[in-house]
């Protein structure tokens, strides 16, 4: 078996790109590229015959893996649960490091975009949150104190 040579980047599927790239660039992603694919690609790859998807990647300040934004044109998206908890089968949250959980939870409930729960302290070492963003997408935010 091929061994795994990077972990290159996680795609989420969005009803807003703009919203959602607003959200992430707003945490401090950065803009890659946007591009429409459609054709024989994307096609194969998704299984979905006729789709056209626009497509953002962001990276983060260190360079590391990427976060790839998605909207369908054609078909048109399918609704998952944006009140989806930690416990429901699937991909639950998207976590980053933060200089300061407070102070992003605060500029992002600004936004509209609140708590799921609270600010967690983990053995002294970690502060945490959940923040449901947009499409009900959970971010984890997480704060080294220890």
């Amino acid at each position: 078996m091929a061994a795994l040579k990077r972990f290159d980047h996680i795609g989420i599927t969005v009803s807003d790109l703009d919203e959602a790239t607003a959200f992430f660039v707003g945490l401090g992603l950065e803009v890659e590229g946007r591009t429409p694919v459609e054709g024989e690609f994307i096609d194969t790859v998704t299984g979905i015959p006729g789709s056209r998807t626009e497509i953002v990647m962001l990276r983060p300040p260190d360079d590391g893996t990427r976060l790839e934004l998605s909207s369908f044109t054609h078909p048109d998206h399918h609704p998952g649960n944006p009140a989806a908890m930690a416990n429901e089968l699937g991909l639950r949250s998207v976590a980053f490091e933060v200089d300061s959980v407070r102070a992003v939870v605060e500029r992002l409930a600004a936004d509209g975009y609140g708590l799921i729960g609270g600010i967690g302290e983990y053995e002294g070492v970690w502060r945490m949150a959940y923040v449901r963003g947009p499409d009900g997408i959970t971010v984890a935010l997480a704060e080294r104190i220890g």
